[in-house]
């Protein structure tokens, strides 16, 4: 396939390179399946109860708000790795009058941290400090982000709402080989009640078992009889005196200062479509936005699907954007941040002008902005530790055309491991998303800068990005997935594949992914590409690393004709799209 790609157009030059791209993509993970297709609506998680806790609450007459959060609360109890009370998240919306909402229940530093909290008295960081344990709990936002919206926007009581994830609660449900794997955590055994309820005590769960959690049962049912008691009342005292008795610093005071933020959800453009993603403290709109405006400008569709060329452009992309990320990004209730250039397309054409190559990596050592737009500090390259399972997404559409994308997360798998005494839900290790000391990698690899160090109060900086596309101002894609920096990439991955390659939803999250975020200076990519490919890139001077399949693609989209909501739920995992 013959096809023009510009590159490098300055004032009064533009180099055109004539070249021919295979236009065939990398094999795909398995058969190309069909996503599935409803009329009306549509939910799609990571585990199958959870989607089906969303579609019953659509079919009693709640939308898709009411349902966002009965999925919300049911992952808490099926999906206790990620899906969570004692964690944090971020919700947007678009509702079907055309205004879009973006919630941020981010879990906040409790007033007693600081900057050093996690160094020892040479000034290194203490190893697990931030991840395992209750000085690693930041106070959680997940029960005042779902309430909030389903007050504000929702239509059914809060207990109808809940009613699905109690039930399951109560009742039980029964494990997978997936779910019995990843309840054999090693760190979860340190903590007697974690160890009592997910590994009865080191007698574990087999598959086709049942788990049943009363004490999470019993919490759930106050929060729905009064969900101002987990921040204020007897909840909250009970919280916070098992947080102090284990020696974290979360505080019933901590707990009662609490707020759901609205902020404006972030908006920009790519190719014909609008995206609307997420803002500060979320890096990941930024992040997106800067990479899908730098790749604008060239005729990615003519490089073919996952070639060589192709993945060298959008590793690029990713570089640059990642670059920003790390010397810019923290919480814009206390940093100044300069999203609007950032994220201007602009800026995305000083990139392309300045410094891209079509044929050669740019060693990120060396990478230097484009002049007027800040400073290069220059940081050595780190290694990138495993991803865990640790946050997770899902997507509802109604029948109305509501449209909320829910990114909620613990941090680590499991979060802290830390099962508060007598409540029955794990808590949150999300203090290890703040710059524990300028210049060391977070659990992610992430080097961080000052603007995201450790505050009373502040939240810290996230890659969680749900997105919305529209076309024509109309809902068209609904996006996220978790995977610490990854979800930024994978959240790229599925919009190229279905705008510029014309993949249906489900070819494009299954589709082969891969990731560059900076330092360290690599391009993972997952186990399916070619030898050849690799090759490729490492002739273009990349160093290119295999690292197994990661995060978990759970979208929607709306098909611009018929109406339909055609469902994807990632192969790599066991979710379920269902509707109706």
């Amino acid at each position: 396939m013959q096809s023009i790609m510009r590159i490098n157009c300055k004032p009064f030059t533009c180099l055109v390179v004539i070249a021919v791209f295979a236009s065939s993509p990398e094999p795909s993970q398995g058969t190309v399946v069909e996503p599935v297709r409803a009329r009306h609506a549509m939910v799609v998680s990571v585990h199958e109860l959870a989607s089906q806790a969303g579609l019953e609450v659509l079919r009693a007459g709640g939308n898709a708000i009411d349902a966002a959060v009965a999925t919300g609360f049911a992952l808490a109890v099926v999906h206790p790795q990620a899906g969570n009370l004692g964690g944090g998240g971020f919700m947007l919306i678009r509702l079907a009058d055309g205004t879009a909402h973006f919630l941020d229940y981010r879990e906040k530093a409790p007033a007693a941290a600081h900057a050093k909290m996690y160094l020892d008295r040479r000034g290194q960081v203490i190893e697990n400090k931030s991840l395992v344990g209750y000085k690693a709990v930041a106070v959680p936002g997940s029960v005042a982000g779902m309430a909030y919206a389903r007050k504000k926007w929702g239509k059914l009581p809060l207990a109808r709402v809940m009613a699905p994830a109690i039930k399951l609660a109560k009742e039980g449900f029964a494990l997978s080989q997936m779910d019995c794997e990843a309840l054999h955590d090693e760190e979860l055994a340190r903590f007697p009640e974690s160890r009592r309820i997910f590994q009865r005590d080191g007698k574990f769960y087999e598959p086709g078992e049942t788990l049943r959690q009363p004490e999470l049962a019993r919490t759930m049912e106050r929060i729905a009889a009064n969900s101002d008691d987990f921040y204020h009342g007897s909840l909250a005292r009970e919280l916070a005196a098992a947080i102090k008795k284990g020696g974290g610093l979360v505080t019933a005071a901590d707990l009662a200062h609490y707020k759901v933020k609205e902020r404006e959800p972030l908006k920009g453009s790519y190719r014909d479509y609008q995206v609307l993603t997420a803002p500060l403290p979320s890096s990941g709109g930024i992040v997106l936005l800067e990479a899908l405006n730098i790749l604008e400008g060239y005729y990615v569709a003519g490089m073919g699907n996952r070639t060589p060329q192709f993945i060298h452009m959008a590793a690029e992309s990713f570089r640059r954007a990642f670059y920003d990320r790390a010397e810019f990004l923290g919480d814009p209730d206390f940093t100044k941040i300069p999203t609007e250039g950032l994220v201007s397309k602009q800026y995305a054409g000083a990139w392309r002008q300045t410094s891209m190559d079509a044929e050669q990596a740019t060693p990120s050592a060396s990478l230097k902005r484009p002049p007027n737009f800040g400073v290069t500090r220059q940081r050595s390259a780190v290694n990138l530790r495993q991803e865990p399972t640790d946050t997770t997404h899902y997507s509802i559409v109604d029948e109305a055309g509501n449209v909320a994308a829910v990114t909620t997360t613990l941090n680590d798998n499991f979060g802290s491991r830390v099962t508060a005494d007598g409540l029955g839900f794990l808590l949150n290790d999300e203090m290890d998303d703040f710059t524990l000391k300028a210049g060391v990698p977070n659990m992610y690899g992430l080097v961080q800068g000052a603007a995201n160090a450790i505050g009373p109060g502040k939240r810290p900086l996230s890659a969680m990005t749900p997105t919305i596309l529209l076309k024509d101002g109309k809902p068209f894609l609904v996006l996220g997935s978790p995977g610490g920096p990854r979800i930024i990439s994978t959240v790229a991955n599925i919009i190229m594949g279905v705008v510029d390659f014309r993949l249906n939803i489900q070819e494009a999250v299954n589709a082969p992914r891969f990731h560059h975020q900076w330092m360290p200076d690599k391009i993972y990519v997952e186990k399916d590409f070619s030898p050849e490919t690799v090759a490729q890139l490492k002739k273009r001077g990349h160093t290119v690393e295999e690292d197994g399949q990661w995060s978990d693609g759970e979208c929607i989209a709306i098909d611009l004709k018929t109406g339909d909501r055609l469902g994807a739920s990632d192969i790599r995992n066991n979710g379920k799209a269902v509707g109706y």
